[in-house]
């Protein structure tokens, strides 16, 4: 496994449906990176394909000028999911808990996750049951910032720097592995970094979120 036993270590060690259990409708991120993002899926999403939004909440920023055929939404906090009007259906799993999605193989031509990366503490799984779930083609695209529930997140992801989380995810990619030869392409990054500094930007004085964003696609 690419982590080791104490990088996967939260501050808050208790169940994360506690934590998650009542919804926050609010944005995570700045207009800025959600428009950046919007577009990235305008250029990378299909029309008529399926899309597996994981971990999620009551929005996703897919573009409203692609109509998909169906958009299966994940995330912890029910009533969140409820009121995203982008999802056709959805289930909630604490994927720190349970390791399997509960989705059969080569169903999805996309599978996204938005500035939540950094709280799985497994994530080597996760990406190895995305890749399951991918057809032979299909990508994902996992973006984040430098925003986080602070004590939510493991510790490879609270002490690295931010361009060490790139690398970071790019492991969890490369960790993919079937009859020992990679299981996605090698991922395509995407970096807009704010020249503004963290503090300034959370007492709003200018200045908009970094957007990182890496996109690799299932060998056939």
């Amino acid at each position: 496994m690419l982590l080791q036993r104490h990088e996967r270590i939260k501050l808050d060690e208790t169940e994360d449906s506690l934590f998650y259990s009542f919804p926050r409708f609010v944005t995570h991120v700045d207009e800025g990176f959600i428009d950046q993002l919007t577009t990235l899926y305008q250029k990378h999403l299909k029309p008529q394909t399926r899309i597996l939004d994981l971990m999620s909440s009551w929005v996703s920023h897919l573009p409203t000028e692609i109509q998909f055929s169906h958009v299966e939404g994940h995330g912890m906090n029910e009533e969140e999911l409820t009121k995203n009007s982008q999802l056709d259906h959805y289930f909630v799993q604490d994927l720190n808990q349970d390791l399997k999605l509960p989705l059969s193989d080569q169903d999805f031509d996309a599978v996204l996750i938005c500035v939540s990366i950094q709280y799985l503490q497994y994530p080597e799984a996760i990406l190895s049951e995305i890749h399951r779930i991918l057809k032979p083609g299909g990508i994902t695209i996992i973006s984040f910032s430098n925003r986080m529930f602070y004590q939510k997140a493991i510790s490879a992801w609270r002490e690295a720097t931010e361009p060490d989380r790139i690398e970071l995810v790019k492991g969890y990619i490369n960790s993919v592995k079937i009859n020992d030869l990679p299981g996605f392409n090698s991922p395509k990054v995407i970096a807009s970094q704010s020249k503004t500094p963290l503090f300034m930007q959370m007492l709003g004085m200018g200045g908009s979120d970094p957007f990182y964003a890496l996109i690799a696609s299932r060998k056939s």
